[in-house]
């Protein structure tokens, strides 16, 4: 009997969570008669309790060769959680009736560490109920915090922009260095993890090449010694360049900058950044710019690592391979060999990956704090390697902007 998947996208989007769902939508088509329907939900989890639900039949070829080289979520992301399930049954008698009225037997979902939770919670109610569900999470994210996969399809695309822009940015200030002592900041995105900061040390290529320092989540911040060592920096090459990652904290544990916290306690990070400046001009005098990558990194598409895309694409595709054998789990990544660099996918149980974080280890942390080893940089080498070039028309990108309508409503409407 065929199977109807329903396929959606969770939380901050990435340069390459499109070519996920191209590898879902492709690999259900060479199914053939195992696969009835593909169906996308918008705005993730919420398409499904809403049931704003797509048909992606009128998707060609073509169009799913543009899908793939499209940033952002072309269906639409969203950051919410399901309630427990002893907390709110009713929200899980409207999911489960939705899924029902489309004779959905598999549901991929896309996201980061919290939204593997979400997948947990639907398969344990569907075995509860006797639904026949499999559940298989996708991972992506640019933090590549996800826990047991040696990385995280969307993290080698923005690691690639992030090092090239400020490798780009350290050329310019050295062009501008003046006898006053100049400094720059970037702040990049990771939350509690630092992998992305780690990142831009890849863009320095000589000893006193950008950046000069990078701030960890993992190390406390230490301003007196951060201070004296940007001092030592500038005053040996006339300018220091700092990688800050957002979610830095000081000794006592406390996060250096937050923006917002909403009521179900997510924290917006963010300004960081500028705290650092702020500190380097008031205590050291230079003059000093600061940049937040923001979303930048994050949908970078025209500079999407070649190897990022193919795993994105990787785990779309062995997500619908694990659905149809009644396979649950969360897709990941294993790294079978630096040189030449291999890798495959693998699935795990969502009990060990959801809501967990992966910081970035000690070995790939330098003895003073500031910086990456060589094991690091051996690692990401190979996860920012190579190009691959969306469309240009015109001069820019050309990418695809999706027009599917909405399947027509089988059950009354929610609110969410």
């Amino acid at each position: 009997m065929a199977k109807n998947l329903l396929y959606a996208q969770s939380g901050g989007v990435t340069a390459v969570i499109n070519a996920s769902a191209a590898g879902v939508i492709a690999t259900a088509r060479q199914a053939g008669d195992a696969v009835g329907c593909v169906l996308a939900a918008r705005n993730g989890i919420l398409g499904v309790l809403r049931e704003t639900l797509l048909d992606t039949a009128a998707l060609s070829d073509a169009d799913l060769a543009r899908l793939r080289a499209t940033p952002g979520g072309a269906f639409g992301s969203c950051r919410f959680d399901l309630d427990a399930l002893e907390r709110n049954p009713a929200q899980y008698d409207r999911l489960f009736d939705v899924l029902a009225a489309h004779d959905v037997t598999c549901f991929l979902y896309n996201g980061g560490n919290g939204s593997m939770e979400t997948c947990r919670q639907i398969q344990v109610a569907a075995d509860q109920r006797a639904y026949p569900l499999t559940v298989v999470g996708v991972p992506k994210t640019v933090d590549n915090d996800i826990v047991l996969t040696d990385c995280c399809p969307g993290y080698g695309s923005a690691a690639k922009y992030l090092a090239t822009s400020i490798r780009e940015v350290g050329l310019d200030l050295a062009a501008m260095t003046t006898g006053g002592g100049r400094a720059f900041v970037l702040e990049v995105m990771g939350r509690n993890a630092g992998w992305l900061a780690a990142a831009c040390a890849l863009a320095a290529e000589e000893e006193d090449a950008a950046p000069h320092l990078i701030l960890l989540p993992e190390v406390p911040f230490d301003e007196a010694a951060f201070l004296a060592r940007v001092k030592e920096v500038v005053e040996r090459i006339g300018a220091c360049a700092i990688v800050v990652a957002e979610g830095i904290r000081g000794p006592d544990g406390k996060i250096l900058a937050m923006l917002d916290r909403n009521q179900k306690g997510y924290i917006q990070l963010g300004g960081a950044g500028e705290v650092v400046a702020e500190r380097i001009h008031a205590c050291l005098g230079y003059k000093v710019h600061y940049a937040l990558a923001d979303y930048l990194q994050r949908s970078a598409r025209h500079l999407a690592s070649r190897t990022d895309t193919a795993q994105a694409f990787a785990v779309g595709k062995a997500a619908v391979r694990r659905a149809l054998a009644g396979e649950q789990g969360v897709v990941g990544i294993d790294r079978v060999s630096d040189q030449p660099y291999r890798w495959r996918t693998n699935l795990n149980p969502f009990e060990r990956v959801a809501n967990l974080e992966r910081a970035l280890p000690p070995g790939f942390i330098a003895a003073d704090g500031f910086g990456v080893t060589e094991a690091f940089r051996t690692w990401c080498r190979p996860l920012i390697a190579g190009e691959d070039w969306p469309p240009f028309r015109d001069g820019l990108p050309h990418y695809l902007h999706l027009k599917l309508p909405l399947l027509p409503a089988r059950l009354p409407s929610y609110e969410v």
